[in-house]
């Protein structure tokens, strides 16, 4: 169903970080959108305020779903009790998973699909960084508020291919497949395989296959690009079917100089602003997927130097000429031991000061800590925090830190579980010729990070 046949839709929990952005996408187009949650924080406030969709209580209304609506909208934080929902299903209206209807919507398109545990995100933005710069016509819906985009989602009539980000969580309360199931790509990448989500999939094994299933839906005639150097993606994605073309990536050519990595290509060096082996692998994988439709590699790397990384990933937040910041999504393990080494291995000669806040269910459950064994690998300080208020509202079972010592596999490591006391030490450090990564999907009990780059800055 095209968003023509479509004039009216509800987004249940509109709130959330993708479907607010789809919120938007689907209000610039003209549609009349209504939505609601029971909590909405920023950005997502402001901006559904500001375009005059944001509802106008917090909470469930079934009163809202009438038979006049065309679809709903379905987010992965509703329930699948919710009152809504119930009179949605009762009406007989059509219900969508966000991924169901990003495929709806782009049924008549090249769809190109970036899977992985990890590097989906960047892949993605290096992707859309490129085609936007040779100006490419393409749709596409992404994980994170990438620069020079204004929305997560972009859904036109015209536009004849679409990048999407093909997370592998659940895609609704009521339809427990993973998101990257429902897109039905022609073109698929497979970055790396590291067991997650430990509440959805139990056992590595589970997980994993999530990914074979993927990797097979590739369809006749289409093509699966995936990282050669991952063991479990070979597994998976090893050829085995005739009918589709098989492209492997491992690291670009590169050297450092003086702290700027530059790629090597047949012509020139051309000097990157992002850096570390699993971001040399995330544009080896971007240039196969950018070839595929039409961009030339001189031209992908004459895009490549103006990319300046993903939101979130390996951010540069201040320094001086001995010290420098960097702040980072990273919270599983794969993505901890790629961040850390990246940082030392581009600045080799500084002390690094690692610290990881354990934040999400899988890295907060005892069950599944010793996936962390060695994460640090190269950080001179490793430091862990966690809120033990996160646990309590998780209602998970309280850590211990000699938990996550054992875990980790190293002695060295220094928990916190009091965020004034972890501030305290940062800014106690002497920051001379030592470098700083935090690495969360939380806020360390809202750190404040401006001040403390501010003092490392000023040293």
């Amino acid at each position: 169903m095209h968003t023509e046949q479509l004039q009216r839709i509800h987004l249940i929990a509109v709130g959330g970080s993708i479907m607010h952005n789809l919120a938007l996408a689907l209000h610039q187009k003209g549609l009349v959108i209504s939505g609601s949650d029971d909590e909405i924080f920023n950005p997502a406030h402001d901006r559904l305020q500001a375009a005059g969709i944001l509802p106008a209580q917090m909470g469930w209304f079934p009163e809202k779903i009438t038979p006049e609506l065309d679809a709903v909208i379905l987010g992965m934080h509703a329930r699948a009790d919710n009152p809504e929902l119930l009179r949605a299903q009762e009406l007989n209206i059509p219900i969508y998973s966000f991924p169901e209807f990003i495929y709806q919507q782009s049924i008549n398109k090249q769809r190109i699909v970036i899977g992985g545990s990890h590097g989906k995100t960047s892949i993605t933005a290096i992707i859309l960084h490129v085609l936007q710069y040779h100006n490419r016509l393409f749709d596409y819906a992404v994980g994170a508020q990438l620069e020079g985009f204004d929305l997560m989602v972009k859904l036109t009539e015209e536009a004849p291919i679409i990048i999407i980000e093909g997370d592998e969580y659940l895609a609704s309360p009521i339809q427990r497949v993973p998101k990257f199931h429902l897109y039905h790509h022609h073109i698929g990448v497979i970055s790396g395989i590291s067991w997650d989500h430990i509440n959805v999939f139990p056992d590595p094994k589970i997980y994993r296959e999530q990914f074979r299933i993927f990797a097979e839906m590739t369809p006749k005639a289409g093509t699966l690009i995936y990282n050669q150097d991952d063991e479990q993606v070979l597994h998976v994605a090893v050829p085995r079917s005739e009918v589709v073309k098989y492209i492997g990536y491992t690291v670009h050519e590169h050297q450092v100089h003086n702290g700027i990595t530059y790629l090597q290509t047949k012509k020139d060096d051309v000097p990157l602003q992002v850096f570390g082996e699993h971001n040399l692998r995330n544009i080896a994988a971007a240039k196969e997927v950018c070839r595929l439709v039409g961009i030339k590699p001189q031209a992908f790397y004459e895009a490549l130097k103006s990319f300046k990384g993903a939101a979130r990933r390996l951010e540069f937040l201040g320094g001086n000429s001995s010290a420098r910041v960097y702040k980072d999504f990273a919270h599983a393990p794969s993505k901890v031991k790629a961040t850390t080494e990246a940082l030392k291995n581009q600045f080799p000669d500084r002390k690094l000061v690692a610290c990881l806040e354990l934040h999400t269910f899988s890295s907060l459950n005892k069950e599944f800590l010793p996936q962390y064994k060695g994460a640090f690998g190269l950080a001179d300080v490793p430091l862990v925090y966690f809120n033990p208020k996160t646990l309590e509202h998780k209602r998970m079972p309280a850590l211990q830190p000699e938990d996550i010592k054992q875990a980790f596999g190293n002695e060295n490591i220094q928990v916190f579980n009091n965020s004034q006391e972890l501030t305290a030490y940062l800014h106690a450090l002497n920051w001379t010729n030592q470098n700083l990564l935090l690495m969360s999907s939380g806020t360390y009990d809202n750190l404040d990070i401006a001040a403390l780059t501010a003092r490392i800055s000023q040293q």
